[in-house]
């Protein structure tokens, strides 16, 4: 038996910075990890599918310099030397995430997987831990739908299309939301054909004007986009996959990837030896992200139910340890947490979108518009497609939605100030230095104040007062 202050299962983003900061402040820690440390996002999501989009954009560069005067040419793309890149990018990372540091920093880390025993036991690998708080940070796979066929085709998910060394003759992607659309464009843009197929509208969870503008520019490059046609059937063998369409189309490709939504980890815990309520979603938790059937066991990231993003899962981390360790009122907030699409151009969003604003706010919304083409940084790069879209309600922002290059930078700036509650006048007083793209941020808090400036009538009358009377 080991008895441990904390027990955290899963070895994530979530579970190692929970892990990290508890066992430096003075707790005993033990961590549980039945698969590889670092979990999803390191070995089969964020990381290696950002260095696989790092690969296809300099591919793509080598294809349009004409702007800048330099002959385009075709790239002679060696994937398995592109997946050498993403393997080294991995390995590079991993040492931050291994066994040996965290056990530096006193963590007993068992590599099992656990299951409830108790309401305040676990077991793994033969070993059974009491302790006084538990943390089901188990993150999520990906959901496999029940299409008809779907069992008797081979298919590709993220934990394996990265270890593909050959490229597809054609690929198949099955969900136009983020995960498929990054991996249809890098995969493009490598020499693959690609054709993603989507029930409903691909990248639906975005502003429908901004992943318009995504989707147009993958088109642009060849990547075939069908939304509006679920699939009904699977069929055909390695290399001949079909996929039958609602309205009788195939199409048909070498390799299968389904990227239709994820599924919370929780099969393997035996949830209800420790009472701990939870639906397909994941933990029942409260706002402090505590499980309301057992108030020994906490739950972080994906395995809580909500937002399923790397970054929540080091922000729930930063909640929890305050309840835990220091007996103090945390709750996690949601308002403020941004995403973001890696497609090119970048697809970043915080807080509420136009219409969720529109919904909630009505009438008091202001919806403040800045492109791309005005920014000076951007036509000197000649990427000047994308613009900033801020939703303002009583002089402060409560969404941000940008596309265009480097969003995923930009969109932090206007994190902060959900987060802060920052007001417009703010936003506009900040300096950026000249040229940056971040200029565009700072025109659309200027754009807030600019009619109640220039376009009032007592503003004027005052300045030739002014001038008037001044000596």
């Amino acid at each position: 038996m080991i008895e441990t202050d904390l027990c955290i299962i899963g070895a994530g983003s979530g579970g190692l910075s929970l892990a990290a900061g508890a066992a430096q402040m003075g707790a005993r820690v033990v961590l549980i990890e039945g698969a590889a440390m670092g979990g999803d996002c390191l070995n089969h999501g964020c990381v290696p599918s950002k260095a696989l989009l790092a690969a296809a954009k300099q591919a793509h560069a080598m294809t349009t310099g004409a702007t800048f005067g330099i002959a385009p040419v075709v790239p002679q793309v060696d994937f398995a030397a592109v997946k050498d890149h993403v393997a080294r990018t991995i390995a590079t990372i991993a040492p931050m995430d291994s066994q040996e540091r965290f056990e530096g920093f006193g963590v007993q880390v068992i590599r099992a997987y656990a299951r409830f025993t108790a309401a305040d036991e676990v077991e793994a690998d033969g070993q059974r831990i009491r302790a006084r708080r538990f943390v089901i940070a188990t993150g999520s796979t990906a959901a496999v739908p029940p299409i008809p066929g779907i069992d008797s085709v081979p298919y590709l998910t993220n934990e394996t299309i990265f270890a593909l060394r050959a490229a597809p003759r054609h690929l198949i992607i099955l969900g136009g939301g983020p995960i498929g659309i990054e991996m249809a464009q890098a995969h493009r843009r490598l020499g693959v054909p690609v054709t993603v197929i989507e029930a409903a509208r691909a990248l639906g969870r975005e502003d429908p004007e901004l992943a318009a503008i995504a989707l147009a520019t993958l088109r642009a490059e060849g990547v075939e986009i069908l939304e509006g046609a679920p699939v009904t059937a699977l069929s055909g063998r390695p290399g001949a996959i079909v996929a039958t369409l609602k309205d009788g189309r195939q199409v048909e490709g070498s390799h299968l990837l389904v990227a239709t939504g994820r599924k919370v980890a929780l099969d393997r815990l035996n949830l209800a030896a420790a009472g701990v309520e939870a639906t397909a979603r994941g933990v029942t938790v409260g706002a402090d992200l505590r499980s309301v059937s057992n108030r020994r066991v906490y739950a972080i990231g994906d395995a809580a139910g909500g937002l399923q993003f790397t970054h929540v899962a080091g922000y729930h981390a930063g909640v929890v340890i305050r309840a835990i360790l220091f007996g103090l009122p945390s709750r996690a907030r949601t308002h403020h947490i941004p995403r973001v699409t890696f497609c090119d151009p970048e697809l970043a969003q915080v807080g509420l979108t136009e219409a969720e604003a529109r919904a909630a706010h009505g009438a008091a919304l202001t919806v403040l518009r800045t492109e791309f083409a005005h920014n000076d940084r951007a036509q000197a790069e000649a990427r000047t497609t994308g613009l900033v879209k801020v939703m303002v309600v009583g002089g402060r922002p409560v969404g941000a939605s940008i596309i265009g290059p480097q969003a995923g930078e930009l969109i932090g700036l206007w994190a902060l100030a959900l987060a802060s509650g920052l007001k417009m006048s703010s936003m506009a007083g900040m300096v950026v230095p000249y040229p940056t793209l971040n200029d565009v941020s700072k025109r659309a808090a200027g754009a807030y104040f600019s009619p109640k400036l220039f376009d009032n009538p007592w503003v004027k009358r005052g300045v030739r007062l002014v001038q008037r009377l001044l000596p």
